[in-house]
């Protein structure tokens, strides 16, 4: 039986229940509004169903397995066996615990649910759409709306999706065995996680990257580690090319890619040809990675008065709000920066400001992390940045080569930087390429969040031998003051 539309009202609706979505729901429902909550697909969205989290334990799992296979130096000699299909099961149930809890705080916290997709009608309703349920639709009338619809995979031309060699990020993480060669198009930091995962299950990986250099953002003395790390483990990278086309090989063995110079920009802005030959890559698989654009397109922003810029994204103010007052937007679908992180914080922003909380989002103290190996984590101001910004800045750094806890771990790369004002020492800022380098960049962040000095760091006792030691032998050498450094 299909039922016609039937209108019910609610405070706040939530569209989409990602890590924005989902933050959100929970905070407003904490601070007792009528909460409903519009997923199509599953609790957690993208980040804890197909990104974030999937790929972090298939990074694990790897890691367990390379080093077991990898470690004659300490003394143990070993051989592992991968079951990628029995990988991709343990994986799966971490996820299904994880969605789970999501579903049953959502609930908890008297959030109330509905499966479908959501478009607006006008500015304070929806029409919720159950086509998978055959129940129809139904109207749904708002105080306020909050849309954190996400974001997917970028396309690019010639490589579409649906192609069976052709795989988004989404297709490489739920694959159940090992290809023997894989093309990775795009040298960001989905890319380079992937590129390490399948090279580490004893794929020949190749990777292309049209800008000058992988993990491009980032500052090359951090870039640079993980790209010897990844030449170390075999991942041939070319740089300055673009993926043009791709077709099956004449003798039914796998697919071929064509990657063309991409050109650099003129003078004059517009783009010259390099005289690089184009290069042919052969493969089972090509893993196209070049970003993620927002999913704002589906939702007929149009009817509510509210439209998204030229690249799909809403803009908001340092309180979530559209250019509507009823209407919020956090996460992904509100631009940079594209964190799952991010996101929480700007979803439950959004819903203290609905509850009349005075809430408002602070960049500052944002990190971000890159879970290559060596990972990456970065938080505030680079020196450049702080130059900018018209900051007199001081920079301290530590190598972990100096580092007894990374010695006795078998992972010496990288080095933790401190960037601090000079006069009073305030910590500006944090880049550290290396071990845990995800989990150290926290109290860097908790510094800059608490106005904290480089004194401060330096003068709190980190316990003996951690990696943490490196986060204050690097205050310290900005103090001149390093015990297991030479300072500067």
């Amino acid at each position: 039986m299909v039922v016609g539309d039937v209108t019910t009202g609610t405070d706040v609706l939530i569209i989409g229940a990602g890590p924005a979505g989902y933050a959100a729901a929970i905070r407003a429902g904490q601070l007792d509004l009528d909460v409903t909550l519009v997923e199509k697909e599953a609790y957690g969205g993208t980040c804890l169903n197909h990104g974030c989290i999937p790929s972090k334990a298939l990074i694990s799992a790897t890691n367990v397995a390379h080093e077991a296979g990898n470690a004659e130096e300490m003394g143990i000699h070993a051989d592992p066996a991968v079951d990628l299909s029995a990988m991709v099961g343990w994986k799966d149930g971490v996820v299904d615990r994880l969605t789970s809890g999501v579903e049953k705080l959502c609930k908890a916290n008297g959030v109330n649910v509905l499966e479908g997709t959501a478009t607006f009608a006008d500015e304070t309703t929806v029409r919720v759409s159950h086509e998978r349920q055959g129940q129809g639709s139904e109207r749904l009338e708002f105080e306020h709306a909050i849309v954190a619809t996400g974001s997917r995979p970028i396309e690019i031309p010639g490589f579409p999706f649906e192609d069976g060699p052709v795989l988004s990020s989404r297709e490489a993480l739920a694959l159940e065995s090992v290809p023997d060669s894989l093309v990775v198009v795009g040298g960001g930091y989905i890319g380079m996680e992937l590129a390490g995962v399948f090279a580490k299950l004893g794929t020949d990986v190749t990777v292309i990257e049209m800008l000058e250099d992988v993990l491009p953002g980032y500052e090359a003395d951090l870039a640079r580690p993980v790209k010897k790390r990844a030449t170390d483990l075999g991942i041939d990278v070319h740089v300055g090319y673009t993926a043009a086309e791709w077709h099956d090989r004449d003798d039914g063995e796998g697919i071929r890619v064509l990657a063309e110079p991409a050109g650099e920009v003129s003078a004059d802005g517009g783009v010259e040809a390099l005289e690089e030959e184009a290069l042919e890559f052969d493969a089972e698989k090509v893993l196209v990675a070049v970003g993620r654009e927002p999913v704002s397109d589906a939702l007929e922003l149009g009817n509510a008065g509210l439209e998204p810029d030229d690249r799909g994204f809403l803009e908001t103010d340092d309180q979530g709000r559209t250019a509507l007052e009823r209407i919020f937007a956090a996460g992904d679908v509100a631009g940079e920066p594209m964190l799952a992180h991010t996101g929480m914080v700007e979803g439950q922003v959004a819903a203290e400001v609905i509850a009349g909380e005075p809430a408002t989002l602070d960049y500052q103290a944002m990190p971000a992390a890159v879970f290559t190996e060596p990972e990456i984590g970065t938080v505030g101001l680079t020196e450049a940045q702080a130059e900018e910004e018209g900051f007199e800045p001081v920079v301290g750094k530590f190598p972990f080569r100096a580092s007894g806890r990374a010695l006795t771990a078998g992972h010496a790369d990288g080095f933790v930087k401190v960037v601090a004002e000079e006069r009073e020492g305030f910590v500006l800022g944090a880049q550290i390429v290396g071990p845990e380098a995800s989990e150290l960049i926290a109290e860097l962040g908790l510094a800059i969040e608490l106005g904290a000095t480089l004194e401060d760091v330096a003068a709190t006792v980190h316990t003996h031998p951690t990696l943490a030691e490196s986060v204050m032998e690097a205050a310290e050498n900005a103090l001149g003051k390093a015990i297991h450094t030479l300072n500067r």
